[in-house]
């Protein structure tokens, strides 16, 4: 009942249901001829899809049961980046959605996201004649699955769900026009744990073909580090909102999670593929990223332009580590390892984010940002000492020890999390708001002056005092793109004036944002009238006094509160045991790999380079 008086509400509540039925019918169809292609592989009545796989396999040197689930996946899930980094520049540029048929971003983002899946099903599909590993699941009496495909397809399953379950949650919860919604979270979190999928699926592969007296082809030590450099992407996609620089949280956040993805991706990259290996994945991942940053914000698409972290710095940080004896000792090393890149490496990166970003990093946002970043950066570089000892077919510690590391790590990251969510909504703040209008782009523009009250709400370093302007229309002919972001100037105790001119006009959405600690607030400026939620336009008067609000309620305009208190929580939580039922099966994955394997010797350092 709920849902269905969200759907009757108006356009925020959901896709119309003729739209979802063609989705989903669509995805049906293609799934069932998929299935169908795999019966006939399984029964032997076609032989074309085992040819596909062997001449791949021999490219590779691998099995043709993992060779063709990477030439899969690797094309797969460049495509659903592309439509994710160019779905959020939508909803940046344009607001929500009319449908998702009405939105081209969603057709690359579904059809990456169903090849991914069906990229780990193949992999379990293929095997006929052997059982791939010691470490294979019986699914029949004859039939044997990796254990990399299981989990890829598993987290392809993952991502999809989080598909018809978004269309649910808008219909109860309205649209929550953020990157962190629970069930966007899913489609973004199965999507980039995928890649550990991978490293494990190469790796039973490789192991299961030893050739100790030829070396393999160089091709393969790349594809690796291409995996190292999508697993430091996909963990990267959770910051994309600080990317665009309309993130909806505290901004101490954002190098809390550039640490997290840094320390898992690149010490475990340095450990199991030698010399060099941090900053090649590290090159690799700013490459994907500028190329795709280009494709959404440049000529052809015209949307919100977008940058991302460097992580440049950071990999040096770990290749100078990586020459210290200490790394040997992979676990003390990676712990390590994630210090000093949660301290110096950070530090590094803070140059690129003052030099590109929206938000630079304030001084005195600083000791917080180490409290949180620190933690994270000493769990997340063990978690990828753990990754990389499995993936170099080394011993892992007992498993008191082991499950105990990672629970400690997921702790850690959890709390500070939570820390970084924590926002102090000020009581009595308001703002007198004098407008004078600027030269007109498309429709009126305006500058700002802002007395703010209490004078101190803010001090002299926040991490904004700002106006943002967002959702006017994509295209070169609207200001920004469909986002304007002007950084006041400081002219006094609590007086601000705006640097260039905002648009006060058409569908755009214009706001004053004030961060400064754990104070995080805002006021509408001009707001334009939404008949599809019952929303009325907010006038920009030439002079006005607001008061401050939570952000969410301007931000978020079109999110529906009129459910019972305890429904979100108890759905947010769902989400989040479903979240945690991933994580452990791909520690399941990993440690029964582990265990199953021959163990190699351990040597001082991890595979070189190939050099050319």
């Amino acid at each position: 009942m709920i849902g269905l008086s969200a759907a009757e509400g108006g356009e925020g509540g959901g896709a119309a249901l003729d739209q979802v039925a063609i989705m989903t019918g669509s995805a049906g169809v293609i799934a069932l001829g998929l299935m169908w292609v795999g019966y006939l592989h399984r029964t032997r009545r076609i032989t074309w899809l085992q040819r596909v796989a062997d001449r791949l396999g021999r490219l590779f040197d691998q099995p043709g049961w993992v060779a063709l689930p990477l030439t899969m996946f690797l094309a797969t899930i460049l495509t659903a980046l592309l439509g994710f980094i160019w779905d959020v520049s939508l909803h940046i540029g344009n607001g929500r959605d009319e449908g998702p048929l009405a939105n081209p971003a969603h057709y690359f983002i579904l059809a990456g996201l169903f090849f991914l899946f069906t990229a780990g099903m193949s992999a379990i599909v293929l095997p006929l004649d052997e059982k791939p590993g010691p470490a294979a699941v019986r699914i029949t009496r004859t039939w044997y699955a990796p254990v990399g495909g299981i989990l890829l397809a598993g987290a392809g399953l993952y991502a999809l769900i989080g598909f018809p379950l978004d269309d649910i949650w808008h219909r109860i919860f309205g649209q929550d026009v953020t990157l962190w919604g629970p069930t966007h979270l899913m489609l973004i979190g199965g999507a980039g744990l995928s890649l550990v999928g991978v490293l494990l699926l190469e790796f039973e592969g490789r192991r299961s073909r030893p050739r100790e007296d030829v070396s393999r082809p160089r091709r393969m030590w790349w594809m690796r580090a291409f995996a190292f450099g999508g697993l430091l992407i996909g963990l990267s996609v959770f910051q994309v909102e600080y990317d665009f620089g309309v993130e909806q949280f505290r901004l101490v956040l954002q190098p809390m999670l550039i640490v997290a993805a840094a320390t898992v991706a690149l010490i475990g990259a340095r450990l199991t593929l030698g010399p060099g290996s941090a900053l090649v994945v590290a090159l690799f991942a700013a490459a994907v990223r500028l190329a795709v940053a280009w494709l959404v914000g440049g000529p052809i698409i015209e949307a919100p332009r977008n940058v991302f972290p460097l992580y440049l710095g950071i990999a040096v940080v770990v290749e100078l580590l990586a020459l210290l004896p200490l790394e040997r000792r992979r676990l003390l090393w990676g712990a390590v390892a994630g210090l000093v890149a949660a301290t110096a490496g950070i530090w590094l990166e803070s140059l690129w984010v003052g030099a590109v970003f929206v938000d630079p990093w304030p001084a005195a946002m600083w000791p917080e940002l180490l409290a949180m970043a620190v933690p994270t950066g000493i769990a997340g570089g063990v978690i990828g000492a753990l990754l990389a000892t499995v993936l170099l077919g080394e011993p892992l510690p007992r498993p008191a020890v082991r499950r105990t590391l990672v629970t400690a790590a997921v702790v850690v990251v959890a709390a500070a999390t939570a820390n970084g969510l924590m926002i102090d909504i000020p009581q009595d703040a308001r703002a007198t708001v004098q407008l004078r209008d600027a030269e007109p782009a498309g429709g009126r523009m305006v500058r700002a002056d802002i007395r703010i009250e209490p004078a101190g709400l803010a001090g002299a370093d926040p991490e904004w005092v700002q106006i943002l302007a967002w959702q006017g229309g994509v295209g070169s002919d609207s200001p920004g793109r469909g986002l304007v972001v002007d950084q006041l100037d400081r002219v006094g105790e609590g007086h601000y004036v705006s640097t260039k001119p905002v648009p006060v006009h058409g569908t755009w959405k214009t706001i004053l944002r004030v961060q400064d600690g754990r104070t995080q607030t805002a006021l509408p400026i001009f707001m334009a009238a939404d008949p599809g939620i019952g929303a009325e336009e907010v006038p920009a008067a030439d002079s006005f006094t607001r008061p401050f609000v939570s952000e969410i309620t301007v931000l978020q305009r079109e999110r529906s509160f009129d459910h019972p208190a305890w429904l979100f929580a108890a759905a947010s939580l769902v989400v989040l045991f479903c979240s945690l039922v991933l994580i452990a099966a791909l520690c399941w994955g990993a440690a029964r790999i582990n265990d199953r394997y021959p163990h190699t010797s351990r040597v001082p350092t991890a595979e070189p380079a190939p050099v050319s």
